[in-house]
């Protein structure tokens, strides 16, 4: 018997994160996309596969991004600081999602809004001193569950402890550019 609660098979869920636990090879995932200059500010990302326990699992999915006119674009697409909030609010998403069904709580309704800013002079290299990325980023989350306050409280605590996006935002990440010329 299946028990589903958010869309999410608990049953499934709890014998996911005991295998994960039981081995360390079951761990690792790795993601991996392939971005392609489309002209002006566009830009097309590929996902065709990611890899879980070493497993490749086939996907097939395209991102466009683009930015509004009044940064050069053509205002086709989302712009790359959106996607960026978006992929944080999508990966919190799913920490309340599995979170709340895990803990038998069932979500009515849940809605993140994520807010930003950066400074244009930095991004165009007018100002050295200052961030070409964002300093800050504040969101909000609502959330209608049939639980009681403190067990919505103790899972939003457990989402902020456990969404891989909010502490890819909120700690600094090495990252290993290498330029190849052809």
């Amino acid at each position: 018997m299946n028990n589903i609660v958010n869309g999410i098979d608990v049953t499934n869920l709890e014998n996911f994160a005991r295998e994960v636990a039981a081995d360390d090879t079951k761990a690792e995932v790795r993601f991996n996309v392939h971005t392609k200059w489309m002209g002006q500010t566009k830009s097309v990302t590929n996902v065709t596969q990611c890899r879980l326990a070493g497993r490749q699992i086939a996907r097939d999915f395209q991102i466009v991004s683009d930015e509004p006119v009044e940064l050069l674009g053509e205002n086709t697409a989302p712009g790359p600081m959106e996607l960026l909030l978006a992929a944080l609010n999508a990966c919190m998403s799913v920490g309340y999602a599995t979170g709340a069904a895990a803990r038998g709580i069932k979500i009515k309704s849940l809605e993140i809004e994520t807010d930003t800013n950066l400074d244009l002079r930095g991004f165009l290299g007018l100002d050295e001193s200052l961030n070409p990325g964002i300093n800050e980023i504040n969101y909000k989350v609502k959330i209608c569950a049939d639980a009681p306050q403190h067990q919505i409280e103790e899972l939003h605590a457990h989402v902020i402890k456990t969404s891989p996006n909010f502490h890819n935002m909120a700690r600094e990440i090495k990252v290993s550019p290498k330029l190849e010329i052809i």
